[in-house]
């Protein structure tokens, strides 16, 4: 049996990827089928993702590193890189695909249920876009649970991979084509294996007690 505290302290960012070093395509495989399968809010997968595994799907991604120098290598060294897209809107087209979707996958049992389902998530959908006035910060939020899901998963894989957040969004869309397909890009992942010279291999894991961290109650 897994044991899962013994993958989660293990996991650990990489700080140098060693270019050689390639993750087999099972395994890439298995990781799309995790993304393809993370958890959203009302099941609305409001992302897109983008894979690069050749050398110049890398450098276009690296592009948006230019201010942030110290992430290129982290990209241009990596197996494979991830860069994890949100929908820069929902549309009511978008919507009536979901839960064409979901009808198609079985998951529907008549109309009434597929009624019911679309007005549940159109609800919540207008409350972030209407009230709360927050959707693309909620749709956000949804594609973070992706990435959090691929971080677990390339653990569990024994691959190493290290978010990044430092890259120019407007360089990346732009490149990338994404405002075009509508989606912006959020953060990036680059997966591979860990180089000799990562640091961060080497030093013990750090977190707050769960005496900090968590109430019980």
């Amino acid at each position: 049996m897994t044991d899962l505290a013994t993958i989660v302290k293990r996991r650990y960012t990489s700080k140098a990827l060693d270019p050689t070093k390639k993750i087999p395509e099972e395994k890439i495989d298995q990781l799309k089928t995790l993304l393809q399968y993370a958890p959203s809010s009302v099941n609305s997968q409001p992302w897109h993702f983008v894979i690069a595994a050749t050398a110049e799907g890398k450098a276009k991604i690296a592009e948006a590193t230019a201010n942030y120098a110290f992430n290129t290598p982290k990209i241009l060294n990596a197996s494979h890189v991830v860069v994890l897209c949100t929908r820069n809107y929902i549309s009511d087209e978008y919507l009536e695909h979901l839960v064409a979707q979901e009808q198609l996958d079985g998951r529907i049992p008549d109309d009434a249920a597929k009624q019911a389902l679309q007005n549940g998530r159109k609800f919540f959908v207008n409350m972030h876009r209407y009230e709360a006035k927050d959707l693309q910060h909620w749709m956000e939020k949804q594609t973070y649970l992706a990435l959090g899901t691929l971080l677990m998963g390339a653990s569990v894989l024994e691959i190493g991979a290290t978010p990044i957040e430092g890259f120019d969004a407007t360089t990346l869309n732009s490149v990338l084509g994404l405002r075009d397909k509508g989606f912006t890009a959020s953060v990036i992942v680059a997966l591979g294996y860990s180089d000799a010279t990562d640091f961060n291999a080497k030093l013990p894991k750090s977190r707050l007690p769960q005496s900090e961290t968590i109430d019980e109650i």
